[in-house]
């Protein structure tokens, strides 16, 4: 299953109202949540939530979690979580494991998490201990050197015939073809959210008149305000006109789910102009003299100018993508499947 992770446009209650339509499976970080602590009452329980601890952004932000408030967060909000990481020590694995005893001696049930790089021997204990782990720190790798390092570790959670002996999740997992060569139990990535902020979206390939997810999908730009919409025969959506064949098809797929491209004029006007519903600026800052502002005016709304619509086609694409994939357990086989990176 896939975990979408991050924060959709418009902040967390909107998108419980405006999403929840889509996604039953989510991942939220205890670090972020942290940042906004209405989050959790705003948690629909119909969705099945992900905990993870949140320790490399709070690493990365020289923040330190301790582990008993931890263990409290997850203790007040036990209805509304399905499952949760171990607070993870980044850099040193043997504190990630003193961390994983820790919330069991206080009666939880936390998934452990090995990470990239680590001694071996962590995962082998995790392995033999549990049904269900995590591997993480894989972001700081590269495609090649994480294949390499996958390809010694998935054997060790299988058996000999490839069946996998324990239910294992990827932290942060962004490329397909890693997802599609190695048999995960679930996996979680930001990328749907993340694509739509830059404004493009997944378009997946068409053969013999279906659309298929284990080979190369497109990321194609389609923002009003996008760059790559100068000049022509560009891989834009609207500047595809040396592609037309290529160009209708996308446009086909973006039709089939619902959406429209949607429809901006751009002006200037007064730095003093008062938006309207359909206005948003175009730049934080008026030009060099400070008089005018460049003003977009919506007038059909779309992928183009609305990224929350970007957001739903990339879920929806992801959504298809997992209904595509093989039904868990299947065998890991090394030699590796045709398949894309994302």
């Amino acid at each position: 299953m896939i975990y979408f992770a991050g924060v959709p446009g418009g902040g967390w209650e909107l998108s419980e109202k405006r999403l929840n339509k889509f996604w039953n499976f989510r991942l939220w970080s205890y670090y972020w949540i942290l940042q906004d602590k209405k989050n959790m009452k705003r948690k629909n329980k119909k969705i099945e939530l992900f905990l993870d601890s949140g320790a490399f952004s709070a690493k990365s932000q020289g923040v330190k979690i301790d582990v008993q408030d931890y263990i409290s967060f997850i203790k007040d909000n036990e209805n509304v979580i399905s499952v949760y990481a171990n607070l993870d020590v980044i850099g040193d694995a043997e504190g990630t494991l003193q961390n994983q005893k820790i919330m069991e001696k206080a009666g939880l049930s936390p998934i452990p998490v090995y990470h990239y790089g680590e001694d071996e021997k962590y995962l082998l204990r995790y392995i033999d201990g549990y049904e269900y782990i995590a591997l993480g720190g894989m972001v700081l790798g590269s495609s090649s050197r994480l294949r390499s390092w996958l390809d010694k570790k998935f054997p060790l959670t299988c058996d000999k015939d490839g069946m996998p002996k324990v239910k294992v999740h990827g932290f942060g997992l962004t490329s397909l073809r890693l997802m599609l060569q190695y048999p995960w139990y679930s996996v979680d990535s930001t990328s749907w959210v993340m694509t739509g902020r830059m404004g493009s979206i997944f378009i997946p390939n068409k053969r013999r008149g279906e659309w298929v997810y284990d080979e190369d999908s497109l990321k194609v730009p389609v923002s009003s305000r996008s760059p790559k919409l100068e000049g022509v025969g560009g891989k834009h959506l609207e500047t595809m006109n040396r592609t037309p064949n290529i160009q209708a098809l996308l446009l086909d797929y973006i039709g089939e789910k619902g959406y429209k491209l949607g429809k901006s004029k751009f002006i200037w006007v007064k730095q003093s102009h008062e938006l309207q519903e359909n206005e948003r600026w175009v730049d934080k800052k008026p030009d060099d003299k400070g008089v005018k502002r460049e003003l977009e005016v919506i007038e059909e709304d779309g992928i183009s100018n609305r990224y929350q619509l970007r957001d739903e086609m990339n879920i929806i694409y992801f959504l298809d993508l997992e209904k595509s994939m093989p039904k868990w357990p299947w065998a890991f086989k090394q030699q590796g499947q045709k398949s894309a990176d994302l």
